[in-house]
C-alpha cells in the first residue's frame, strides 16, 4: 500500500482497518442491524463483589433502551465476558470484544490495573471504553470516557472535610489501601496535599495489603496504637472483597467512628450489603452518588433496578442496592446513546466527537456534563454509614465540579497550574450542610 494512502488515516490503526484487521469503525459505518456493546466486568474472583452489580446495571439499562425503540431504531446487543479479576485476561477479553465480537463500545473495568491492562488494546484498535469508577486521575485517553471521579472530585475534598471542624479536625492520617495503582497513586497525591497543609510524615502512616487479603487483626491494632498520638482518621482505598474482613475487624476491636473515623473511596452500599453495619455507624465514604439521596431521578433509577432484579431473579433479591459506580454505568450508557443519535452513527470517531458536551439528569440529583477532557463534571458527597447499610449524606458540593485529570504533585506536571492547593478554598465556597 502506498505511503500517501496510509497518511490519510493518520495512524497505524487506520492502516490496520484497511487491511481488514480492524473492523471496528468500518463494521458500524453502514449503521444497520443491532449494535453490539461489550460488558467487561469481573463476575468471579476478588472483584466480583463490586463488579457484578455493574454488569446487572448495564444489562438493565440496555434492556430499557431497547424497550423504548433502541438507538436510532436499532437494538443494542450486549456481549458479556468475565475477565475473572485477572488483569492480563482483561486485555484478552477486550481484544475479543473489539475484533471478534465487533462491539461498537465497551462498558467495563473497575480497578485501575484492569483499565491500564486494556488501554493499549483500545488505543491500538481505536475502540471506545466507558470507565465507571473513581481513579487516580493520571490518565486522559481519547479512547476512554471516564464517568467516575478524579481525585479532586472525591479524595481531596474528603480529606479536607476530615481536617475541618465538621469532619473532626483530624491531625493524623492512616492511609490504608490495596496494593496496586489506584491506592498508591492516590495516596501519593494525598500525602503531598497533606504536606501542603503542614502535616508531617510522622503523622502519616501508609500500609498496603494484597488483593483478597482477609486478616486485618494486626493492622486494626496498629491503627489504634497510631491514633494514640492525636486525632486520627483512616483513609481507605481497600478494593474488592477485602473490605468485608476489614470492616468486621473494626467491629471486633471496637474501633468506633467517634474514636477513629474511616473514610472509604471504594466502599459503597454493595460492599456493605453482606456486613453487620451496626458497629460501623458513623464511618464515612466519599462518592458522587448515594442510594439514599432523595430526588425524582433517583427514585426512577431505583425502581427500575429493583424491578429488573426481580424480573431476572438476580441473587440477593429485595436486598439489592444501588451505588455510585452503578449510577456512573447508567449515566455512561445513556450518554453514549445520546452521542450515537447526535452523530447519527455508532462509528467510534463520530461518537467520540459527539460525546463532548453531552448532558444527563443523573440519579445524583445533578445534571452532569461530559467535558472535553473526557471526564464528567460530578458533585462530591460524603456519607455516614447507617445501621441499615445505607448512608446519610452529611456534606456535598452545591454544583458538579469539573475533573482535573492530573495532579501537580506527580512527577511530570511541574509548571502546570497548582490545582490541588486551590481546591480547599473553592470547596469552602461550595459547602452545603445536609440535615
Amino acid at each position: 500500500m502506498k505511503r500517501r494512502s496510509l497518511l490519510k488515516f493518520g495512524s497505524m490503526s487506520g492502516a490496520l482497518a484497511l487491511a481488514g484487521q480492524l473492523p471496528i469503525t468500518k463494521a458500524h459505518a453502514a449503521d444497520t442491524g443491532p449494535i453490539k456493546v461489550g460488558i467487561l466486568h469481573s463476575l468471579s474472583g476478588t472483584m466480583a463483589i463490586s463488579e457484578t452489580s455493574l454488569k446487572d446495571t448495564a444489562l438493565m439499562t440496555i434492556a430499557d433502551i431497547n424497550k423504548s425503540g433502541g438507538v436510532m431504531g436499532r437494538q443494542i446487543q450486549p456481549v458479556v465476558v468475565d475477565p475473572a479479576s485477572n488483569w492480563p485476561l482483561f486485555a484478552e477479553k477486550a481484544r475479543q470484544l473489539l475484533t471478534q465480537d465487533k462491539c461498537a463500545v465497551v462498558f467495563g473495568c473497575w480497578t485501575s490495573v484492569s483499565r491500564k491492562s486494556v488501554l493499549p488494546v483500545f488505543e491500538e484498535l481505536n475502540g471506545l471504553l466507558f470507565y465507571p469508577v473513581q481513579y487516580e486521575g493520571e490518565e486522559m485517553s481519547r479512547n476512554v470516557f471516564y464517568t467516575g471521579a478524579a481525585p479532586n472530585q472525591q479524595a481531596i475534598p474528603a480529606v479536607e472535610y476530615l481536617m475541618g471542624p465538621e469532619g473532626g479536625s483530624a491531625k493524623r492520617f492512616f492511609l490504608l489501601g490495596t496494593d496496586y495503582v489506584y491506592p498508591r497513586t492516590t495516596n501519593k497525591i494525598l500525602r503531598a496535599f497533606l504536606h501542603s497543609k503542614g502535616v508531617k510524615d510522622a503523622d502519616i502512616q501508609e500500609v498496603y495489603t494484597p488483593f483478597g487479603h482477609s486478616d486485618y487483626q494486626t493492622i486494626v491494632a496498629n491503627i489504634k496504637t497510631f491514633a494514640q498520638g492525636g486525632k486520627t482518621t483512616v483513609i481507605s482505598t481497600i478494593n474488592g472483597d477485602s473490605n468485608v474482613p476489614f470492616y468486621k475487624e473494626l467491629g471486633n476491636q471496637g474501633l468506633k467512628a467517634t474514636d477513629v473515623p474511616v473514610v472509604a473511596f471504594s466502599v459503597g452500599e454493595e460492599e456493605l450489603r453482606g456486613i453487620d453495619t451496626k458497629p460501623l455507624v458513623g464511618h464515612l465514604a466519599a462518592w458522587n452518588y448515594f442510594m439514599s439521596v432523595k430526588n425524582p431521578n433517583n427514585s426512577k433509577f431505583e425502581k427500575e433496578f429493583f424491578a429488573y432484579a426481580k424480573a431476572q431473579n438476580l441473587p440477593g433479591g429485595d436486598k439489592r442496592v444501588t451505588n455510585d459506580p452503578m449510577e456512573a454505568t447508567f449515566v455512561g450508557i445513556h450518554m453514549w446513546k445520546q452521542a450515537v443519535e447526535k452523530a447519527k452513527s455508532a462509528d467510534v470517531d463520530k461518537v467520540r466527537t459527539a460525546m463532548v458536551g453531552q448532558t444527563f439528569a443523573a440519579p445524583s440529583g445533578f445534571t452532569l456534563t461530559m467535558d472535553g477532557n473526557h471526564h464528567l463534571h460530578k458533585p462530591v458527597m460524603i456519607g455516614e454509614i447507617r445501621g441499615d447499610g445505607q448512608f446519610n449524606v452529611v456534606w456535598k458540593t452545591k454544583t458538579a465540579i469539573r475533573a482535573q485529570p492530573w495532579s501537580p504533585y506527580i512527577a511530570g506536571n511541574e509548571g502546570k497550574p497548582d490545582v490541588v492547593s486551590s481546591i480547599p478554598a473553592f470547596l469552602r465556597r461550595q459547602r452545603v450542610r445536609v440535615a
